[in-house]
């Protein structure tokens, strides 16, 4: 496998990382159902994608550990799509440190967020945590030295593994929601393994804090979704956070659909005519199979289009810096909504029906392959596709700006 050095040696560009991540991804594949039925938190993952320098890549370059950060948005997705084919969970979880690592730049001050990404990129830390907004929330009261954390937060993603935390606390007495950063290893903090069915390897769940010191310092700023709130920018992280959802489910579907046309070759190959048989003929040529395939390329492609749109739209967001405006902002928001909406469905789609084509045979664990379909399904269950609709729905109609809000 490619060492960070030696990825840094060959060069920085977005084909180099994206063959960086095959490689990885066809690395991840040969034991993913094995490691999936076993559901151990994911340390000898973490450690292969850090070993690759994959965890920096959103960074600013120049912080260290190689300056193997650098790269843009588009190619820090492409990578978690391409790992979600392989293994969903491993996936999702990369996609959500990328963006938490990145939360300094959009809530904190520059000179706040330049030394955390520097220590991080040094530290080569993997950061966990959420800051969806779920009752009832931490509490962070302030003391002589700083602040205490107090409380439970749910919807966490990386917790167990994690050697950062970026959670939303509430301030005592103002009321105000801020995203805070954590140290793990105090006493205090407590990981509690909600035991999902699905996204076993996220090393997901909630956390406990009890009286966990929180440095001033680490305290990174507003998560406010009160209109005006938040600067242009700052919004940025609600679609940052949503397109990795979108790749996510992206690369969920078309990992499933890339194992069953695999599947149904072998079986073609050596088909012979059996009443236990859900087709009538030959696989390859059975028009129930062939259309059922053609639809779901059809959504996939589609939702993968969508998703380009959106996350060009962010890129371009990104370029203007501090002269993004509000109208702009939201334009890129509900083009994350839009793409989110049109993945998830894909995923859900994909991951059911691809598996009628293959009939009883797709039951035996030996496949796999509800792997998929329970790790696409744990997700769109936190992230209900009704709630963007609705978003999308009342931009196309009345020209509201989408709320302030970051997923789970």
């Amino acid at each position: 496998m490619t060492t960070v050095d030696e990825a840094i040696d060959a060069g920085t560009g977005h084909d180099h990382w994206l063959r960086i991540a095959r490689e990885i991804a066809d690395d991840l594949a040969t034991d993913a159902v094995d490691r999936e039925q076993a559901g151990k938190a994911p340390f000898d993952e973490v450690a292969r994608l850090r070993e690759a320098g994959l965890l920096t890549l959103p960074a600013p370059a120049g912080h260290g550990a190689g300056d193997a950060g650098g790269a843009d948005w588009r190619t820090a997705y492409a990578v978690v799509r391409t790992i979600s084919a392989a293994d969903g969970a491993i996936g999702y979880l990369l996609g959500c440190h990328y963006f938490l690592s990145s939360s300094a730049r959009f809530f904190a001050g520059p000179a706040l967020a330049t030394r955390v990404e520097h220590e991080s990129a040094a530290r080569q830390w993997w950061w966990g945590g959420g800051l969806v907004s779920c009752e009832p929330t931490p509490r962070l009261t302030p003391t002589a030295r700083g602040y205490v954390l107090d409380g439970r937060q749910s919807c966490v993603t990386g917790v167990g593994i994690a050697d950062r935390l970026v959670v939303r606390a509430t301030r005592s007495g103002s009321g105000d929601p801020l995203a805070v950063l954590v140290d793990p290893a105090h006493p205090g903090v407590v990981y509690v393994d909600d035991d999902t069915f699905g996204q076993r390897l996220a090393a997901g769940g909630s956390v406990e804090f009890d009286s966990v010191p929180v440095a001033a310092d680490d305290v990174f700023g507003s998560l406010s979704s009160d209109e005006g709130a938040l600067p242009p920018f700052a919004g940025l992280a609600a679609p940052t956070a949503r397109l990795v959802s979108v790749q996510f489910c992206l690369g969920v579907a078309e990992g499933l659909l890339a194992e069953v046309r695999e599947y149904s070759r072998v079986v073609n190959s050596s088909w012979q005519p059996s009443a236990q048989q859900p087709w009538p003929g030959s696989p390859s040529r059975d028009p129930y199979v062939l259309s059922v395939y053609g639809e779901l390329t059809v959504a996939a492609r589609s939702a993968s289009a969508l998703a380009d749109q959106a996350v060009e739209a962010l890129v371009r967001g990104f370029a203007h810096g501090e002269d993004l405006d509000d109208d702009e902002c939201a334009e890129i928001a509900v083009l994350a909504s839009v793409a989110e909406s049109a993945a998830s469905r894909a995923a859900l789609e994909i991951t059911t029906r691809a598996l009628d084509v293959i009939g009883a045979r797709a039951a035996f664990l030996r496949h796999g392959f509800d792997r998929f379909w329970r790790n696409a399904r744990t997700h769109t269950l936190r992230e209900p596709v009704a709630d963007r609709l609705r978003e999308v729905g009342d931009y196309f109609l009345n020209g509201a700006h989408p709320p302030f809000t970051i997923p789970s």
